[in-house]
């Protein structure tokens, strides 16, 4: 590296350092490490009114530490990511999260929200499984193919509908925007939101392949902070 692409370096680094010395900046980042979100929910999760959030965005993308896109359901909708690259090991996803089993969910259960169980499965002892808030019949034959590709286990049969499947105590992973939305407008209980394109749009078996990779490393690191909460028995409670 020659000095004056040194300099650049340091210089763009500088500029980074200097957009998370804020701190409602830093919350934003915290906020969008393990998914992404729209700036509406970004401002009711961390009270944030959305003139603010506005401005913090653009600080945030004027340094390339967030990228936005429309949603594949609600067009007129529009979510924020993280650009890891940028962060390196700055970024931390804070405190664990705590759930007695990880539910994916998409709109028809049968691609990305069964893959992303495989994935889990490998990954974590925590237990998961999928549903979809419109249940196709069958699991798609190109999630089938890429699973069999990848020497993935796709261990449910059919895809299932959320509202048999969802409980309390369950963590809310939708990896798709039409589900996010749909859970947003009636119950709030999308946790997570990885908004991943859908590749039975695509048909083609690079974009499962790719769904699988980005799944891979979204659930590498959720898979890392989310632990089964410990429950403490009335005899093992101190009584000092």
């Amino acid at each position: 590296m020659n000095a004056e692409s040194g300099a650049r370096d340091v210089e763009r680094r500088a500029a980074i350092h200097a957009a998370l010395g804020d701190a409602g900046r830093l919350a934003i980042v915290d906020a969008l490490s393990i998914g992404e979100a729209s700036p509406g929910e970004l401002g009711e999760r961390l009270g944030m009114p959305s003139n603010l959030i506005a401005h913090h965005l653009r600080v945030l993308d004027g340094v390339g530490l967030v990228a936005r896109h429309r949603s594949e359901g609600d067009r007129r909708r529009t979510y924020v990511a993280l650009v890891r690259e940028r962060l390196g090991d700055l970024c931390a996803l804070g405190a664990p999260l705590t759930a007695q089993r990880v539910v994916f969910v998409c709109t028809q259960n049968s691609a990305r929200s069964q893959l992303a169980v495989a994935l889990w499965n490998d990954a974590s002892t925590v237990p998961a499984t999928s549903a979809g808030t419109d249940p196709a019949s069958e699991v798609h034959p190109g999630a089938v193919a890429a699973a069999r590709r990848r020497h993935l286990s796709l261990v449910q049969a059919r895809p299932q509908h959320l509202d048999a499947v969802l409980a309390p105590s369950d963590l809310v992973v939708t990896v798709c925007d039409n589900a996010h939305e749909h859970l947003a407008d009636h119950d709030g209980r999308s946790a997570v939101h990885w908004s991943i394109p859908d590749p039975v749009r695509d048909g083609d078996p690079a974009a499962f392949d790719g769904v699988v990779d980005d799944l891979s490393d979204r659930i590498a690191r959720l898979s890392s902070s989310v632990r089964v909460p410990t429950t403490t028995h009335p005899e093992e409670r101190s009584t000092s």
